[in-house]
């Protein structure tokens, strides 16, 4: 089974990560010299790349690159930080819409089916059943409340998505703390999305839910949070494991994979 190598896959996009640790032993395990100039190993994908490096000093002030599965977590992280952006954007709209027309529930309506509309060929082309959204569902329900309770209404959902946000920012950038919180906001709105399938069951519903719900355990298991296999002492070693430079500090008699020098 084909699986893709992160390593070199980042490197290609984004180029090598070099280091000159000032330890000899180290130093002449990630340098070699060619025909073409001096060499150094990537960090990341463990390559040798031609050049000056990009930094020097003690090996335990080097960049922690991520690198293997942190890599692929990371990849993943990213991948959930933009539905959660791209969500708290569509409620900031959907805030919007409220707050402008709570006046009126008639022109609310019409309005917001106008605004709605532009929405309509982005939803359409990813198959995405836009008008049974939960988030529209919900907007919908609040054209017969008063206008108190729809400002209330407009304020919670800004402050939703700034909760969607946040945590796309967080996630996007690995802070422990984002997924942390990633995984509280998530499974509280979870009871949320159980109730709205007993009134409604649509595939979208569904499939958010299930997502969320992969979404949560894989965080609280792969990042170890709260404790679990081991907490952040356990997350913080597997990391060190990983790093490039550590594995090549532990393994000193290790066979050089260095190229010849010339």
């Amino acid at each position: 089974m084909f699986m893709p190598d992160w390593n070199r896959r980042t490197c290609s996009r984004r180029g090598h990560i070099t280091y000159a640790p000032n330890e000899p032993v180290l130093r002449s395990r990630l340098h070699a010299t060619t025909a073409l100039g001096d060499v150094w190993r990537c960090l990341r994908c463990g390559d040798f790349a031609l050049g000056e490096p990009h930094g020097s000093g003690p090996a335990d002030e080097a960049p922690l690159v991520p690198r293997g599965k942190a890599l692929r977590d990371l990849f993943i992280l990213r991948f959930l930080a933009v539905e959660r952006f791209l969500r708290g954007l569509l409620v900031v709209v959907a805030a919007w819409a409220v707050w402008k027309f709570s006046n009126s529930q008639d022109s609310m309506r019409r309005l917001f089916d106008d605004n709605l509309s532009v929405f309509r060929p982005v939803t359409d082309h990813f198959h995405w059943d836009l008008e049974h959204s939960p988030v529209v569902d919900t907007i919908r329900k609040t054209f017969d409340y008063e206008h108190r309770t729809l400002v209330i209404v407009a304020l919670a959902l800004l402050l939703y998505a700034l909760i969607e946000i946040v945590e796309a920012v967080g996630l996007w950038r690995g802070r422990r703390w984002a997924e942390y919180l990633t995984v509280v906001a998530t499974a509280a709105f979870l009871p949320l999305e159980v109730y709205e399938l007993t009134e409604h069951v649509s595939t979208l519903k569904i499939g958010t839910l299930v997502l969320n719900v992969i979404a949560v355990l894989w965080i609280l298991l792969s990042k170890r949070l709260f404790g679990l296999r081991g907490g952040l002492v356990a997350f913080e070693a597997e990391r060190h494991s990983a790093s490039l430079l550590e594995v090549e500090q532990a393994a000193g008699t290790a066979p050089d994979t260095a190229p010849a020098h010339v």
